[in-house]
């Protein structure tokens, strides 16, 4: 070997490229400043409508304060309850059964439910109302009863409102069957599962992603609803706050009075609805 060959160096090795990811850029928020601004004079404006709310006399808060548990309004206040529940739970079991009716291959039963839906719906709960407090006029006597002493007035407010009701529930829950994926359906049956059982595991649980929302307005609705049951002299908590300020001719607190407790318990109502729809909704994308 000649000492030329050992003489020459080794190769230099060329440096290796970096793997490295080049760093991501920074984000930054554009300036909003006409939101915050926006923002500020809601605020302001609320403050100036709570500060005159608060400190305007008229109001007369210590009168509210008097009446607000009074026994005649929480009586008041009790009817409304019970009638909003009962009215409820009546409304939906008949809105069921249309809802099936409307889902029914009878063309009878699919025809009397639509027209049901369609009759009561278009009739104004306050006209219906009237019409049954006036249904003497027309059937003076019930199964042998004189009507008058047949039908009294609560019990006029739990007909005209459950009939109406029912119209409203039986698109719900229609919808809400009809939400259903019909495979579904379909899986269930070709697994030997019953018609009862196919509605009680399979539709229904899945319906009430769809129905319970509306559900939950429809009952806020009914609560507030029940106010118009004073025309026909129901004793509910708008009527019983009436009796109040014809005798005292404070008006304007009783009204708020009535006002606070709807207030107060829609927003239980709508935390309890919350609740349920969160629980209706374990496992889809909408759950919380």
């Amino acid at each position: 070997m000649s000492s030329d060959t050992l003489a020459k160096p080794a190769p230099v090795p060329e440096p290796r490229a970096s793997t490295a990811l080049p760093a991501e850029p920074r984000i930054v928020p554009r300036p909003r400043a006409g939101q915050w601004a926006a923002a500020v004079v809601v605020l302001v404006l609320l403050a100036l409508a709570a500060n005159s709310v608060v400190r305007n006399e008229a109001f007369q808060w210590d009168v509210v304060g008097e009446y607000f548990t009074s026994a005649s309004v929480l009586r008041g206040l009790g009817l409304t309850l019970w009638l909003t529940a009962l009215v409820m739970a009546l409304g939906f079991a008949l809105g069921t059964l249309l809802a099936l009716g409307r889902l029914s291959a009878n063309p009878v039963l699919r025809a009397v439910s639509w027209g049901y839906v369609w009759f009561f719906r278009s009739m104004p709960i306050l006209v219906q109302l009237l019409f049954w407090f006036n249904i003497g006029a027309l059937y003076p006597q019930l199964f042998g009863v004189k009507t008058v002493n047949l039908l009294g007035p609560v019990t006029i407010a739990v007909i005209g409102l459950t009939l109406h009701e029912a119209a409203y529930a039986a698109e719900v829950v229609r919808g809400g069957i009809l939400s259903v994926d019909r495979g579904q359906t379909e899986a269930a049956q070709s697994l030997g599962l019953g018609r009862w059982r196919r509605w009680r595991r399979i539709v229904l649980p899945q319906a009430m992603r769809s129905i319970v929302p509306p559900a939950g307005n429809m009952l806020i609705g009914t609560l507030k609803g029940t106010s118009i049951v004073s025309v026909i002299a129901v004793q509910d908590l708008l009527y019983s706050v009436q009796l109040v300020y014809h005798r005292t001719y404070q008006v304007i607190p009783l009204l708020m009075v009535a006002t606070i407790w709807y207030v107060v318990v829609t927003s239980v109502l709508s935390v309890g609805q919350y609740y349920v729809e969160r629980h209706y909704a374990k496992g889809s994308e909408c759950a919380r």
